[in-house]
């Protein structure tokens, strides 16, 4: 299939599968700029944006796929997180902590009240504040679903040596600005 980014380049795209069948992944095996003088620079920024686009839908369906016997979604897995590390926390901090807007924590903590994973309760110090808390079938499933995470973690990097995947940690950092505090 080709695909012809706006005004920019012109790249092939080959349809493979992995080694467990109904698994397709995508990989770039060429492209061609619409201008010569453009061509490498183009070409170069568009592949990086490619690649790191790829990248992330495949770790993405990945993580998918190991949270789904529990019941939640990755970004349910973030907000659960929090509340984890965190205890009860305000919406627009896992909002802050997730580098979401405050409308899509809303919408995901919805779905997961419904879900009896979350519940909000008046802040006892603030009573106009709202505090998400992790109910206790979430504390339940705390254990399998971070060694899930942990499992999918090393499968990930297990074709990394240690010196790759420390420079893959600093450019992921320096990628999305954070701190190693963070």
């Amino acid at each position: 299939m080709h695909e012809t980014l706006p005004g920019r380049a012109h790249f092939h795209i080959e349809r493979t599968s992995k080694e467990s069948p109904g698994q397709p992944r995508q990989r770039v095996f060429g492209f061609t700029a619409l201008k010569q003088e453009d061509k490498e620079q183009d070409g170069i920024a568009i592949l990086h944006q490619y690649l790191l686009t790829i990248s992330q839908h495949e770790v993405f369906q990945t993580f998918f796929s190991r949270l789904s016997p529990y019941g939640i979604t990755p970004g349910q897995y973030g907000v659960l997180s929090c509340l984890w590390k965190n205890g009860p926390t305000t919406p627009k901090e896992i909002a802050r902590a997730l580098r979401l807007e405050n409308s899509t924590v809303s919408g995901i903590l919805d779905r997961m009240q419904k879900q009896d994973l979350i519940d909000r309760v008046v802040d006892p110090n603030n009573r106009r504040s709202i505090l998400v808390i992790a109910t206790p079938s979430a504390m339940a499933m705390k254990d399998d679903v971070l060694k899930a995470v942990d499992e999918l973690n090393v499968e990930i990097l297990q074709d990394f040596t240690p010196q790759e995947k420390d420079a893959l940690m600093e450019s992921l950092r320096r990628i999305g600005r954070i701190d190693e505090e963070e």
